[in-house]
């Protein structure tokens, strides 16, 4: 098996704490609510259950890590490692019709015009022609078509390791041009129109309530579904959504409180521990003062107590962020992570660092310190979380910075337009490999939501990308790295393990690493 692709971990499913269940039927807790779920444009984490449950693209991953057929039956790749040719099952949409290559090259072109609002288009730029087109030129010009129903070919820019792994992510799957034209904005919200290729559909859209969803008859595996109905169902508060666990009221949760993972990792066999390749950081806007200030970015993330937030506030096994690329993903046989520099950053708080730099910044022992918001989402455990890291501040800093959290619906198109001072986010990754994170920094991509911009960067990012030995491509990525962290643009706070419950009658359940639920070969003992 790839190395690349070892984290992606099937959790055991031993539980003891479960759901009364209905025939064929379960209910899952999801904590937050995605304003959008075309996989084409978002690039949300909260879309990624619906999303992952509803639609396939050309390939899927096994529960073990595996790249394994989905809509494409098989595939060649050309001696060059350039050329890729699919060819499709007979697969259907879930009303019925037809799953055409043509539509995987009008999902592609789409998410290539600008005027799409997709969030991650650059991941589609290995293809030639395809920054280009991006960029105003000719969307005739890409190189994918479909010379037949059922074939689609593509030719990349240069050789990517990671091609295959890189066809999972949304972006790439196919949607319905009659579908999308006729409701560009709406389509994806109503059960009507939502349109996907995956085992599940949506029967209803509960908004702040539940996403109910139903076996897809025109699935192209079918047989392999065994549950009649999903339910995700919204509980903000994970608090809340471990008394319905423990009540029977639900069969799985996909978090659990922070303070019960002791009792639960001892006392419940339906408690799981889900390696996941993420990292959570704020951003730091380098064009809003004081944070336009390099001393001021590191004397703040020199002064936080990692450590200290994961074992009394998260009360975790999550692991210390030193920098932006988490553990866990193997290149050049080594992981990314081994031997890393920590960019002037400790587990533990450097006060006397962290002073010396503010000082440096022109505010000695805080004095001065200009009004400063820290901007987040509404979540119980991250607003502890910031809560923690202000008190840090202000006893190594003396400086007050005061926390606003709103809901996602409102915080993420209000961080969009990067005029927060600091704002708090994080990312999970797409893909298993180190780039899913690198190439959000680089200048103009749609999720470099603190629009910080450095040319030395983009050109070791763009060495790596064309580098066709993997160690030296990894050694050009873990350039870029060290210099958006030694510029520090954002503030790493920790490397994120997922913490579940799910009913020990429940097997054939999977969590990626990538932190998509997988239902498609659930089944319920009776």
């Amino acid at each position: 098996m790839n190395k690349m692709l070892l984290p992606m971990i099937t959790a055991a499913l031993l539980a003891t704490t479960g759901g009364v269940f209905a025939a064929g039927e379960l209910t899952y807790v999801v904590n937050n609510e995605s304003a959008k779920y075309d996989p084409g444009t978002t690039a949300e984490t909260f879309a990624a259950p619906i999303i992952g449950n509803t639609f396939e693209g050309l390939i899927r991953y096994s529960p073990e890590g595996e790249v394994i057929p989905a809509l494409a039956e098989t595939w060649e790749i050309s001696e060059d490692g350039l050329t890729y040719t699919f060819k499709l099952r007979d697969a259907k949409w879930s009303d019925g019709e037809a799953v055409k290559a043509s539509d995987f090259v009008y999902a592609w072109k789409r998410v290539l015009d600008p005027a799409s609002g997709a969030m991650n288009s650059q991941m589609l730029y290995h293809i030639v022609g395809a920054e280009e087109a991006y960029n105003g030129g000719d969307a005739g010009a890409i190189a994918v078509s479909a010379p037949d129903d059922k074939t689609l070919t593509f030719t990349l820019k240069q050789r990517v390791p990671y091609m295959m792994q890189l066809l999972n992510y949304p972006a790439f799957y196919p949607v319905r041009e009659d579908v999308v034209s006729a409701d560009p904005e709406g389509w994806t919200r109503n059960p009507a129109t939502f349109i996907g290729t995956g085992p599940f559909r949506v029967t209803a859209f509960n908004q702040g309530e539940s996403v109910v969803f139903e076996k897809n008859p025109n699935y192209y595996d079918a047989d392999a579904v065994s549950l009649d109905k999903l339910t995700f169902r919204l509980i903000p508060d994970p608090a809340t959504a471990l008394a319905a666990m423990e009540a029977g009221d639900v069969d799985g949760i996909e978090a659990v409180p922070s303070p019960e993972i002791p009792r639960l990792s001892v006392e419940s066999d339906a408690f799981m521990v889900v390696p996941a390749l993420g990292t959570t950081y704020a951003f730091f806007n380098p064009n809003q003062a004081p944070l336009d200030n390099l001393n001021v970015r590191k004397a703040l993330s020199m002064a936080i107590d990692r450590s200290e937030i994961i074992e009394f506030v998260l009360q975790s096994a999550d692991t210390p962020a030193l920098g932006l690329v988490p553990p866990g993903m193997s290149l050049g046989g080594e992981d990314y992570t081994d031997g890393r520099d920590t960019f002037g950053l400790s587990e533990t708080a450097d006060v006397e660092g962290a002073q010396a730099a503010l000082a440096e910044a022109g505010y000695p022992n805080g004095e001065g310190f200009p009004s400063t918001v820290f901007v987040t989402y509404t979540s119980p455990p991250i607003e502890k979380l910031l809560e923690a890291i202000q008190q840090m501040w202000k006893e190594n800093l003396n400086i007050d910075v005061e926390i606003q959290a709103t809901e996602w619906q409102v915080f993420y198109p209000e961080v969009q337009k990067v005029e927060y001072q600091i704002a708090q986010m994080g990312w999970g990754a797409d893909y298993p490999h180190p780039m899913t994170f690198l190439d959000n920094f680089v200048t103009g991509s749609a999720n470099n939501l603190n629009n910080w911009s450095n040319a030395e960067y983009d050109a070791e990012i763009e060495a790596a990308k064309q580098a066709t030995d993997e160690a030296a491509s990894r050694d050009h990525m873990r350039a870029a790295e060290a210099i958006l962290m030694n510029d520090h643009a954002i503030l790493p706070q920790y490397h994120r393990y997922n913490y579940m419950m799910m009913s020990p009658q429940v097997s054939g359940f999977w969590r990626s690493s990538l932190n998509v639920p997988y239902f498609r070969d659930a089944t319920i003992a009776e």
